[in-house]
């Protein structure tokens, strides 16, 4: 399997890449990432890791960690990697249907998670953007941990719809977790994608693109969720903000202290 570069973020082992190189990467090397799972990553989940040592090794464990939120590879390029690329997690999802659209790629696509009226929007929205795009099982799982037999039976029918991706939208940090529990049980490379059923299935409208380019896709979210990410985005991309400035003064100091 292809190792690629990595820019060390607050701890998190953050590739250094774009998407078609993910999309290649899957195709390439799918049977060596079958059973492994992928995060996509963001300033809420990096700080999340930074303040839990469990949730930072779910992040680092995984076969690839990318960097969903733009400040990650904007950082990512000040910091001397110059081909860092946001990946964020709908557009690599929309990237993968539209191939397999236009190219007739065979992957088999499994979606696993949202509420059932997502899960439903989605499958419609999928057939009628992406007819030939094969998709092996839409399932919105119960909101409470399922029993030990619940969840072999949901391993088992993954598995045995032959899914090649397994999208997983639980949110973070509740898909990684979930993702890193299953490792090895599921015979699919795992993906936590966590909005991105609601894009797609349009249930959730998306930021403009000129707010994505410019850090601002955050903004765009909490005028649409004010109650609930109002704290959140707050909190969290202060604290950012605050522990990478910090870590930047650390880096700084080390490399004027090792080229003396």
């Amino acid at each position: 399997m292809k190792q690629l570069p990595i820019c060390d973020i607050l701890g998190v082992h953050v590739c250094v890449t774009s998407i078609p190189e993910v999309a290649a990467l899957l195709k390439e090397h799918m049977e060596e990432l079958r059973g492994k799972y992928i995060c996509v990553s963001n300033v809420h989940t990096t700080v999340m890791a930074y303040e839990d040592p469990d949730y930072m090794a779910v992040q680092n464990d995984a076969a690839y960690v990318l960097p969903d939120g733009k400040p990650l590879s904007v950082i990512s390029r000040k910091r001397g990697f110059s081909g860092a690329q946001r990946v964020a997690g709908p557009d690599l999802m929309g990237a993968l249907f539209y191939d397999a659209e236009k190219n007739r790629t065979t992957f088999k696509h499994y979606f696993y998670g949202g509420s059932p009226e997502t899960i439903v929007a989605l499958e419609q929205k999928l057939k009628e953007k992406y007819p030939h795009l094969e998709t092996a099982g839409f399932v919105s799982p119960p909101f409470r941990p399922l029993t030990d037999e619940e969840d072999e039976e949901a391993v088992r029918l993954i598995n045995e719809s032959g899914a090649d991706i397994l999208w997983v939208g639980l949110g973070a940090p509740k898909q990684e977790r979930w993702m890193r529990e299953h490792e090895g049980r599921v015979n699919a490379v795992m993906l936590g994608v966590g909005a991105g059923f609601d894009f797609h299935a349009g249930t959730v409208k998306r930021a403009p693109k000129w707010m994505q380019k410019c850090s601002l896709e955050w903004l765009y979210r909490l005028c649409q969720e004010p109650g609930r990410l109002f704290k959140r985005y707050l909190k969290t991309n202060l604290k950012f903000i605050r522990l990478v400035r910090s870590e930047n003064r650390r880096l700084r100091a080390s490399f004027h202290t090792n080229t003396k």
